[in-house]
C-alpha cells in the first residue's frame, strides 16, 4: 500500500497457532559435574549387618536341626538294634501276675519289673528266636528284681547308660503285647514325658526305655499297668552290679497261677475245618487249665473221663501249671471219628510239683484223643508222644 508515494508499514508476521513462544537466543552455559560422593558409611554398615544376621540365623537353624537329629529316636532303628537283647519273662505267682518283659543286661542276667517274678514258683524267660530259658531270681528290691538264666544265652546284653541322661533327649520303649509281639514306642523325654497309660500293657512291666545311642535310661516298674512309672537309670545300675536288692521270696501259696489272657495254639497243619477245630477246642481248654477252674474244664471231658479223672486229682496235678506256647503238629481223624491232635507247648510248675522231678519247666509233646458229641469235641485222653524235656534254651 502506498501513501504519498511512500511505502507503508509491513503488516505484522502471523505466528501459526500453537507454535512455542519466540525466545531471545542464549549463549551456552558450562555446566560443572558436581563432586563426587563419599561412600555412605551407614549404608555399609547397614548391609554388613543384615549380611551378619542372615549368616547368624541360618547357622541357628542349622544348629535347631543338628540339635533335634540328636535328641529324636526312631522307633523302627531302635526296634531292630535292639530287639535280640528283649526277652519276654512268665512265671507261675502266687497272684498270677507272671507276664512281663525283660532286659538282658550281662551274662545270664536279666533284669525286669519285680512284680512279674513276685513269689515265683517257676520263671522262664523267651528269646527273640523262640528258645525257652529256665531263670531264677537272683535278687529283688524296689519294684526291680534281677535274674539269672540258668545256661548260657547266645544274644547280646544292653548297655546302661553312663552318668545322667539328657532330659530333653526322646525315649523309646520295649514291651511286649498281650499276644507276644515285641513293640518300641516313644515315651517323649524326662522333661517332657509321654502318658505311659497310652502305652502300656500288662506284658510291659519290665521293659526298658532306651536313648537314641541304645543305651538303657530306665525300665518301666510297678504293680500293674495302671500305676507304672519309669525307674531311672540310676536305680537299676546297682542290680545290675549285683549290689542292694533283697533276695526275693519263695512263693509260700499252695496253688500258683500264669497269665490269665486267651491261649491260641498256632497251626503247622493246613487250616481245614478239623484243624481249626481242635484248634479252638485246645484254646478253651487250656485258658480253663491256666485258670485254674477244674469244675468248668470238665464241660471238655468225655463221660469216660469225667468218670476216671475227679476234679481233686485234676487240681493236684494241675495246681502250681502254666501252659504256653502251643503248637498243633498233627491233626488226624479216625474210623470211628474220633480225633488225634498232637501239640507241643511249655508248662511251668513248682518243683514240688506232682511229676516235677525237681523242674520247674518243662517242654511238653503230647497226644491227644479227642471223641464227638454232636458238633463237639471232647478230651477222652491224653499221653506223651515223647518224654518231658527240660527247657535249655532249645
Amino acid at each position: 500500500m502506498v501513501h504519498d508515494g511512500r511505502p507503508g508499514p509491513r503488516p505484522p508476521r502471523r505466528v501459526p497457532a500453537g507454535a512455542p513462544p519466540l525466545t531471545q537466543l542464549q549463549p551456552p552455559v558450562r555446566r560443572t559435574p558436581p563432586p563426587q560422593r563419599r561412600p555412605w558409611l551407614y549404608g555399609r554398615f547397614l548391609a554388613g549387618l543384615m549380611v551378619f544376621l542372615l549368616v547368624v540365623a541360618g547357622g541357628a537353624a542349622a544348629g535347631w536341626f543338628i540339635r533335634q537329629d540328636r535328641l529324636s529316636i526312631d522307633t523302627a532303628k531302635t526296634l531292630a538294634a535292639g530287639s535280640k537283647s528283649v526277652v519276654r519273662v512268665l512265671a507261675t505267682t502266687c497272684s498270677g501276675t507272671g507276664e512281663g518283659t525283660g532286659t538282658i543286661v550281662g551274662d545270664g542276667l536279666i533284669l525286669t519289673a519285680g512284680v512279674v517274678v513276685q513269689e515265683a514258683k517257676g520263671v522262664a524267660v523267651v528269646t527273640s528266636d523262640g528258645a525257652v530259658w529256665r531263670a531264677n531270681v537272683l535278687s529283688a528290691g524296689d519294684g526291680i528284681a534281677l535274674l539269672r538264666v540258668i545256661g548260657r544265652t547266645p544274644q547280646p546284653p544292653l548297655t546302661l547308660a553312663t552318668g545322667t541322661p539328657d532330659a530333653q533327649a526322646e525315649r523309646a520303649l520295649f514291651g511286649y503285647t498281650q499276644s507276644g509281639e515285641l513293640v518300641v514306642q516313644q515315651v517323649g523325654s524326662v522333661r517332657r514325658p509321654r502318658s505311659l497309660g497310652e502305652v502300656m500293657n500288662t506284658a510291659k512291666l519290665g521293659g526298658p526305655v532306651v536313648a537314641k545311642s541304645g543305651h538303657v535310661v530306665g525300665m518301666v516298674t510297678g504293680t500293674s499297668a495302671a500305676d507304672s512309672r519309669i525307674a531311672p537309670v540310676e536305680a537299676l545300675r546297682p542290680f545290675v552290679a549285683q549290689e542292694g536288692g533283697v533276695a526275693a521270696a519263695v512263693g509260700g501259696c499252695e496253688e500258683s497261677k500264669g497269665p490269665q489272657g486267651a491261649v491260641t495254639p498256632e497251626l503247622q497243619v493246613a487250616a481245614t475245618t478239623l484243624a481249626t477245630q481242635a484248634q479252638k477246642f485246645l484254646a478253651n481248654y487250656l485258658v480253663l487249665q491256666n485258670r485254674h477252674d477244674f469244675v468248668g474244664v470238665r464241660k471238655y471231658y468225655s463221660p469216660r473221663l469225667i468218670g476216671a479223672l475227679s476234679t481233686e486229682q485234676d487240681r493236684l496235678s494241675h495246681q502250681t501249671t502254666y501252659f504256653f506256647n502251643p503248637t498243633v503238629t498233627e491233626v488226624t481223624e479216625n474210623a470211628d471219628t474220633s480225633v488225634n491232635v498232637r501239640v507241643s507247648f511249655v508248662a511251668l510248675f513248682a518243683p514240688t510239683a506232682h511229676k516235677s522231678g525237681g523242674q520247674t519247666c518243662n517242654r511238653l509233646d503230647t497226644r491227644y484223643k479227642l471223641v464227638r458229641s454232636g458238633t463237639a469235641l471232647l478230651l477222652d485222653q491224653s499221653k506223651p508222644a515223647v518224654d518231658p524235656q527240660p527247657c535249655n534254651g532249645t
